[in-house]
């Protein structure tokens, strides 16, 4: 994967893997962290990709085998409210809330796939939590639709079918994985959430 290409996977390096970690760093040097803060938010949004190859590269060169997507799904699922409150919706009405709770309920019942997707009893528990969680997910937008005028309104039923798309396309990945074992298709269609 180079620089720009277009997986879900590079968009998350920057919020799940840096930020945390910068985050930490505020604690020994505040005006360091801000500063790397608002370069590798800057670079990352004039080159899409580029805080991906940087771990991606930090990696092959301490010759340390990593398969990012099934560690980004993880890390996700250990993000504090406060590493991901740039990744919630800012509204205070209680849809909005309700959503945001039901994106972060799904994202963490995603991050325990790496663990569990090698017991299969474990697992078809896991993938029937999560289509419970895509239902609670889609009636929480069905919700904000209501606050949400014209154009946002377009706007948000354009993200729902997308999000039904992806959905649909999970669950041929886990078809295809009970028939081929290649958990990493799963790792990484997991991303389109």
């Amino acid at each position: 994967m180079t620089m720009g290409d277009e997986l879900p996977v590079t968009s998350l390096v920057l919020p799940v893997l840096i930020r945390p970690v910068l985050t930490q760093l505020e604690k020994y040097d505040l005006g360091a962290s801000q500063t790397l803060r608002a370069a590798l938010t800057k670079a990352e949004a004039a080159v899409p990709g580029l805080n991906y190859d940087l771990v991606a590269g930090i990696m092959r060169r301490a010759d340390i085998p990593v398969n990012m997507n099934e560690s980004l799904l993880r890390l996700q699922g250990t993000l504090t409210e406060t590493e991901c409150a740039d990744l919630r919706l800012n509204r205070s009405e209680e849809a909005f809330q309700e959503l945001n709770k039901k994106s972060a309920a799904l994202k963490k019942i995603l991050s325990r796939i790496p663990d569990e997707i090698t017991d299969r009893k474990t697992f078809l528990e896991t993938i029937k939590e999560i289509a419970s969680a895509i239902k609670k997910l889609l009636d929480a937008v069905n919700e904000v639709s209501a606050y949400t005028p014209g154009p946002g309104k377009q706007a948000l039923e354009q993200r729902k079918r997308e999000f039904v798309k992806y959905s649909k396309r999970f669950s041929n990945t886990l078809k295809e994985y009970f028939k081929e074992g290649q958990a990493n298709a799963v790792f990484t269609a997991m991303y389109q959430y």
